[in-house]
């Protein structure tokens, strides 16, 4: 829910016609305001304005940022930039723009207060993994590499696309684990589609990487499955 204020601008009371920047009185312009209230203080349609900076041909940034928050900031961030590019008033730079920001947004909320967090089962590697990788719009598979207390030293992302047994080879997950010097390996990956249930291309990936992790002397403890706000433990369901 967007923070509410007890001074609602004149820019939000009049009726939505078509409106350069220019034409909305200075101090309800969003960076004005930022600068007056706080972040805390816009909406996302004002912060995401303030990230384009330019609206399009007889349209605002803040309806350039209106049309782009139809389906909220999870259907933004699950864009991809080809496809935001194409949107009116946007060009690459400017897409880039918006998914880096959301990116950031997305790290700062799976780094809570721990320096080094630590993973003691499927629920903590969850609420860390989801908000960074549950919601892109393509495969991505990763690890996070562990201490012999389960507390992570490095996170890295091996493969994008389709993920097959080919694009995910042994030799590039342990090789980031071996620079990490983990003790344990907790894999993961997302599905677009947005349902975490595994494939059995999936199960027969996490069990050729656990053979890999045996023969290494690293254990991979998990892989979890992301979808949209859920996901899936392969150790839980005794895959590992």
């Amino acid at each position: 829910m967007e923070h509410s204020q007890s001074h609602v601008s004149a820019c939000n009371d009049r009726p939505r016609v078509a409106r350069l920047m220019r034409h909305v009185p200075a101090e309800d312009r969003p960076r004005e305001r930022l600068a007056r209230l706080g972040t805390a203080a816009l909406s996302n349609r004002e912060l995401v304005a303030i990230l384009l900076g330019t609206g399009a041909r007889g349209a605002s940034a803040l309806e350039v940022a209106e049309g782009l928050l139809d389906t909220g900031l999870r259907g933004l961030a699950g864009r991809s930039l080809p496809d935001l590019t194409g949107e009116r008033g946007l060009g690459r730079a400017k897409a880039a723009r918006v998914l880096a920001a959301l990116e950031l947004g997305a790290r700062l909320a799976s780094e809570g207060r721990q320096a080094a967090p630590s993973f003691k089962n499927a629920a903590d590697a969850g609420r860390y993994l989801l908000p960074r990788y549950g919601a892109r719009p393509v495969e991505t598979f990763g690890l996070l590499a562990l201490d012999v207390r389960h507390r992570l030293k490095r996170e890295a992302v091996i493969s994008t696309g389709c993920l097959t047994s080919s694009l995910v080879h042994p030799r590039e997950v342990f090789q980031e684990a071996v620079v990490a010097r983990a003790a344990a390996l907790v894999l993961f990956h997302n599905h677009p589609s947005g349902d975490p249930e595994p494939s059995a291309e999936d199960l027969a990936l996490t069990r050729r990487l656990a053979a890999a992790g045996t023969l290494m002397g690293i254990e991979v403890l998990d892989h979890v499955i992301l979808g949209a706000g859920r996901f899936a433990s392969l150790k839980d369901r005794g895959v590992l």
